[in-house]
């Protein structure tokens, strides 16, 4: 007969490899997400870079076009005034905010498909 002694033991084993399991998975997990909110962080100074550079562009080709020296930084102020104020208008639309929240949660959330997969296998 088994003692209890063993049962426990096994129990134990079992219960302590699980919770190993289960801390794995979750550091996991936080290295994909954190590795995407960094890549999200990249993408979007880039793009920052990318929209100042071109609205310096379009502004100084403006000013030639006008032949004033101002008139152009005028124009593009005027513009990403007009955006501002169309997203200040849209701000209560719901259809917008579930747009940008599933895209946030697909970016960053992204469940890999192929690892369970492998999960499946390793334990087989």
């Amino acid at each position: 007969m088994l003692k209890i002694g063993e049962i426990v033991h096994t129990v134990k084993g079992i219960i302590e490899a699980r919770i190993g399991i289960f801390k794995q998975d979750i550091q996991d997990e936080f290295v994909v997400i954190l590795s995407r909110l960094i890549l999200l962080i990249v993408i979007g100074s880039m793009l920052l870079f990318a929209f100042l550079f071109l609205s310096l562009s379009l502004a100084f080709f403006l000013s030639q076009v006008t032949k004033s020296p101002y008139l152009g930084f005028l124009i593009v102020a005027m513009i990403y005034f007009l955006v501002l104020l169309a997203l200040i208008l849209s701000r209560d639309s719901l259809s917008i905010q579930e747009r940008v929240e599933n895209l946030l949660k697909n970016f960053i959330f992204k469940i890999r498909l192929s690892k369970p997969k492998e999960k499946l296998e390793d334990e087989e």
